[in-house]
């Protein structure tokens, strides 16, 4: 402070301490944003998968509406699950159509049928169990004929994520 006529004059500006701690605040603002992002684009790509399969498991349910009720099945020559894959999801033998069906990752979902839930961790494939439906924690139990399941890996989830008509 100076001396000016006998009234003291304050110098304008910041102190040091003031200037640290603003970059503190903001460091620590950085650091926790930097800290969610990951997880939160995970959830995003999750949500996004379980909206595929939420789109497939209502193609199933058209197929369904015109078969009589019948769900494709893995064998036989009508109404089979790769017939159904070609026919109504634009595919190929097992694997799903172009834009439409696209994992998050960037690669194109595929379709695999079995008797028991096998899912490997790989994001981009599908389980398709038919006589089936969800148990608790991704798990399946024995349902009707005319039931499936539809299981996914989802990223940082050790459990599947299962979809059933039931």
């Amino acid at each position: 402070m100076k001396k000016s006529n006998n009234k003291l004059v304050a110098k304008k500006g910041f102190t040091i301490i003031e200037v640290v701690l603003v970059l503190a605040i903001a460091a620590l603002i950085f650091v926790m944003v930097f800290i969610a992002l990951p997880a939160l684009q995970s959830s995003q790509r999750n949500t996004q998968r379980k909206s595929d399969l939420s789109r497939i498991a209502s193609q199933i349910s058209q197929f369904q509406s015109s078969s009589r009720g019948a769900i494709p099945v893995t064998t036989g020559t009508t109404g089979t699950l790769s017939s159904f894959v070609t026919n109504y999801l634009g595919g190929t033998t097992g694997t799903l159509a172009g834009d439409d069906y696209i994992d998050p990752s960037g690669m194109n979902y595929t379709i695999q049928s079995s008797s028991t839930a096998t899912l490997t961790n790989s994001l981009s494939r599908i389980q398709y169990i038919t006589g089936k439906v969800c148990g608790p924690g991704g798990t399946t139990a024995n349902g009707s004929s005319r039931q499936y399941v539809l299981l996914m890996a989802l990223e940082g989830q050790s459990a599947k994520y299962c979809l059933d008509n039931k």
